[in-house]
């Protein structure tokens, strides 16, 4: 099927939610992503930081494949083997205590709005609040919109949930002024991904895991987009040394497959049996995944090489800042970072890059975003950069 017929019928029969670009893709192999009529496209986007393994990972391929024609779903009321292992395994690389699998990071992020109710009405607090920060993104779900912070998300949905107040992120006194004894939980992002890539500084989490203490709040981190690697660390928290309650996790948890979690320590691990469940949520397809993705990132020091390429990639990200004096900030952690331009639109270099090859995606605050496979090498950033400086010239051309 060609490019054309293809778009033609997706767009006469999805909702209309997305505006996407005009590419039809077919397959991937490494970094590389192809389309329908064979073009070659350098991934620096990797689904939106879901392909931490690339693409076309044998082992990961091999695992789903023996997987499916072994067993792909029983429901909750039974244990598999899959099941143990993921648990285990994503316990061990998070150093939470319980971890409930769901179908997708929105998920994950209600799952955890519950644990912070729950722990509300234990703890007997009134008419409770909860405390999310300005330019976060938490997913699309109700609740999710409810503590995201941009405000023309929530807007057509009101009303939200109650009593969400929202604080500026990295400025303490604004988390200080809205907290009180009937705060149910703080939740943020360490790193914020489509707010435009800005890590928290140390000094705010550190103080907002100490109001949250003082107040006995919950304190929640979404790491669904920073987390698994991506900043260097297995999740972004570790680099500050501030351990959350409740930890949010998706898109490279299961490298492709539709899986979220949502992670807690005992004294968050507020839901008994009948307050919460889930239909596809931890089948053993799923959980294949995840056992198989923790193995390779250990097997493979994926982490490792996530934190030393991140590394060279701020330096020849730097390097393209002080080329271009459009490009006015570069922000970010390991292989989750951000040029910011002025005079000239991201997501008009975005446009470039795809016409050049490159794949990359916008973020807030005229930001463009780099989150490629965590398997991008040395040579791999190299190449990015010399496309991503032919789309930027291009568009200061114009």
């Amino acid at each position: 099927m060609k490019t054309e017929a293809v778009i033609k019928q997706t767009e006469d029969a999805l909702l209309q939610v997305y505006s996407r670009f005009p590419v039809a893709f077919d397959h991937g192999e490494g970094m590389y992503l192809y389309d329908l009529d064979g073009k070659e496209y350098l991934d620096f986007g990797s689904g939106i930081g879901v392909m931490a393994l690339g693409y076309g990972n044998k082992k990961y391929n091999s695992a789903l494949k023996a997987q499916v024609d072994k067993l792909i779903h029983v429901s909750n009321l039974f244990y598999h083997v899959p099941l143990a292992n993921a648990a285990q395994k994503l316990i061990k690389a998070s150093g939470m205590d319980r971890v409930f699998f769901t179908n997708s990071g929105a998920e994950a992020v209600e799952g955890a709005l519950k644990l912070a109710k729950k722990y509300a009405n234990n703890k007997n607090k009134k008419n409770y609040n909860i405390i999310a920060m300005e330019d976060s993104f938490h997913g699309r779900t109700t609740g999710a919109v409810a503590v995201t912070g941009h405000e023309e998300y929530r807007t057509p949905f009101a009303p939200l949930f109650d009593n969400v107040g929202f604080a500026k992120f990295n400025d303490l006194s604004t988390v200080s002024a809205l907290i009180d004894k009937n705060t149910a939980a703080v939740i943020l992002e360490p790193v914020q991904g489509e707010g435009g890539i800005f890590p928290a500084t140390a000094e705010f989490l550190e103080g907002v895991r100490k109001l949250c203490d003082e107040n006995d709040a919950l304190l929640i981190f979404d790491e669904i987009q920073c987390g698994m690697g991506r900043t260097g660390y297995m999740f972004a928290h570790q680099a500050y040394g501030v351990k959350p309650d409740i930890l949010l996790s998706a898109k490279a948890l299961g490298c492709g497959v539709p899986v979220g979690a949502f992670l807690c320590n005992e004294k968050a691990a507020t839901m008994t049996r009948g307050d919460h469940g889930t239909t596809y949520g931890c089948n053993p397809l799923v959980c294949t995944a995840v056992d198989t993705v923790l193995d390779i990132f250990d097997q493979e020091k994926i982490v490792e090489g996530a934190k030393k390429n991140g590394e060279y990639l701020w330096k020849k990200l730097d390097e393209v800042k002080a080329k271009y004096a459009c490009v006015c900030d570069h922000r970010g952690m390991g292989l989750m970072q951000g040029l910011q331009f002025d005079g000239v639109s991201a997501i008009d270099v975005v446009k470039a890059a795809l016409a050049g090859g490159l794949i990359t995606i916008a973020a807030a605050n005229n930001t463009v975003r780099f989150l490629p496979p965590l398997i991008a090498s040395k040579e791999d950033i190299d190449e990015m950069v010399v496309r991503l400086s032919k789309a930027i010239e291009s568009v200061v051309a114009k």
